[in-house]
């Protein structure tokens, strides 16, 4: 998606140095295999890759390290919540019932490891027809906000299912960039700006502090 295929190199500290494109430093444990490898993995191999794609690789400063995680509550999600420091968990769930559900679990999942929850996506929330420009609602209307009020979460943005995101992602070429006027870049673009003030919410939240009154 990102339109990166090259092996990262390594540093002179034996750590992986990350691929980069569109100015933004990727790594991933697909450019470590070859390709169509299946990966076939037990627990403690998947923690140990984790640990590599965090702490073994020189990230450099970044503004945000994030970290695109499967659906689900299995050891990847629990390894990452115990084993470094995260800011928060942001939800990503298509509107349908089945999808939410999971997205309940791992919300609920990062909020008893004591990992504060930074809103919730919805991703593919509406087809909006190239030729007519008519919405058609395939999985659903509304499923996000309803669930975003009753877990008492923010909805910070919905992401449309359109033709021009799917092919620019099989291309590796990013709709914000290939078409940044376009209506579902500035979707994305939304959402960031929103994942950005929560995240400085929720920094100066925790900088204050408890008040104790005697």
């Amino acid at each position: 998606m990102m339109n990166l295929h090259a092996k990262p190199e390594v540093s002179e500290d034996m750590k992986m140095i990350p691929v980069e494109n569109h100015g933004v430093r990727c790594m991933s444990i697909g450019f470590l295999l070859d390709k169509d490898a299946p990966i076939v993995w037990r627990g403690p191999m998947v923690m140990s890759a984790l640990e590599k794609m965090t702490r073994g690789v020189a990230w450099g400063n970044l503004d945000i390290l994030v970290v695109d995680m499967p659906p689900g509550t299995g050891d990847a999600q629990l390894s990452m919540s115990q084993r470094l420091r995260l800011s928060d968990a942001l939800i990503v769930s298509t509107p349908q019932d089945i999808a939410l559900i999971d997205a309940r679990r791992g919300a609920n999942m990062f909020r008893k490891v004591q990992v504060p929850i930074l809103g919730l996506v919805e991703n593919m929330s509406c087809f909006k027809c190239p030729k007519c420009g008519e919405k058609s609602y395939i999985f659903g209307e509304g499923g996000a906000q309803r669930t975003a009020e009753e877990m008492d979460m923010k909805l910070l943005g919905e992401v449309p299912l359109e033709i021009s995101i799917r092919t620019g992602s099989d291309e590796g070429k990013p709709i914000v960039i290939s078409s940044p006027n376009s209506a579902s870049a500035q979707a994305y673009i939304n959402v960031a700006e929103k994942v950005t003030q929560r995240l400085k919410e929720l920094a100066e939240e925790r900088q204050m502090g408890p008040e104790i009154s005697l």
